[in-house]
């Protein structure tokens, strides 16, 4: 295990998918279900996304190392713009995010219904997500598909458990606008990193 590339995992995944609608999701569905059955059944999602986005990256990874660098970078830019782009209206969509994920929550669903339908409600909203695209750029850049799976899955495990357990404390002190723009920067950051070991490889 390459506790360092975990570290950088957890470090780009955790602050990408707080502002992300995966974390109101949670929050909202811990106020229909038991908060561990949300957490249980959003977490296994997270765990299929995740590995699907490592098998990605892994076959990515059998690209020129050039190219992976360039795709990489340009990829974490992507990711930069999309998150700057769209903090100014991140809290006014917070309660559209809300209602419909609401709406797909019932209120009879207990125990094993719970975690099911918390499992189809995320598994549903996240495909194509930011994170995923970043997991599997990760893997394709830094290789080591386990340390990054676990980094990554550990990430959103995080995420979701915080959203479940003080979401509506943490957006009460800080806005969705605000982790946006610390998502973004992190990104910006990793695009520096990518445009230096271009310069210099």
């Amino acid at each position: 295990m390459n506790w360092h590339l975990l570290l950088i995992t957890f470090g780009v995944i955790f602050p990408v998918e707080l502002p992300d609608k995966t974390f109101v999701a949670a929050l909202v569905l811990s106020t229909r279900y038991n908060p561990l059955a949300v957490w249980i059944g959003v977490g296994l999602a997270f765990g299929v996304q995740c590995l699907v986005a490592v098998t990605a990256g892994h076959a990515v990874s059998f690209l020129p190392e050039w190219i992976i660098h360039v795709v990489s970078t340009v990829m974490f830019l992507i990711g930069a713009i999309i998150l700057f782009r769209q903090a100014p209206t991140a809290d006014a969509d917070e309660k559209d995010q809300e209602e419909s994920f609401a709406a797909k929550a019932s209120k009879d669903q207990v125990g094993w219904h719970a975690v099911g339908t918390s499992f189809i409600v995320l598994f549903a909203a996240e495909w194509g997500d930011l994170s995923q695209i970043l997991t599997l750029n990760l893997v394709a850049k830094y290789g080591s598909p386990v340390t990054v799976f676990v980094g990554s899955w550990l990430a959103l495990l995080a995420v979701s458990g915080l959203a479940v357990v003080g979401g509506r404390v943490l957006l009460r002190h800080m806005r969705l606008s605000v982790l946006h723009y610390i998502a973004g920067t992190v990104c910006l950051i990793f695009v520096g990193v990518g445009v230096v070991q271009l310069a210099t490889g």
